[in-house]
């Protein structure tokens, strides 16, 4: 599975890289700090799944999560957050799956695995 990761905490991006590299099938294919430079590599990089920190677009997350689908349909995305009530917004919003950002490490490796189940 190919994963890009959206976040614009380095250290975030950094310990998201170290876990899911833990498994040999997925692969991080490109990491952004900001959502210009996700909405200009996503098309060249084409992931399967993307990690979305939530709150990362300037603008309504909701907006930024179709404008990412019209360039990549098929794009499973599991938003990410530093606040767990952010949970409803984002499933409300069109993602796939919500991790909080205070979870544990397994529960993404879970939500990732069950991601990939449903695909």
């Amino acid at each position: 599975m190919r994963i890009m990761i959206a976040d614009d905490q380095a250290k975030v991006r950094f310990a998201l890289r170290i876990l899911l590299e833990q498994r040999p099938s997925w692969h991080v294919v490109g990491e952004v700090g900001d959502a210009d430079t996700l909405l200009q590599q996503i098309d060249d990089v084409h992931p399967d799944l993307l990690l979305l920190d939530w709150k990362l677009p300037a603008h309504s997350p909701a907006l930024f999560l179709q404008q990412l689908r019209a360039i990549c349909p098929q794009l499973m995305v599991v938003a990410i957050s530093g606040r767990p009530e952010c949970y409803q917004e984002a499933m409300r919003g069109g993602a796939d799956a919500f991790v909080s950002k205070i979870d544990p490490p397994e529960r993404l490796l879970t939500v990732l695995d069950d991601c990939v189940q449903h695909k």
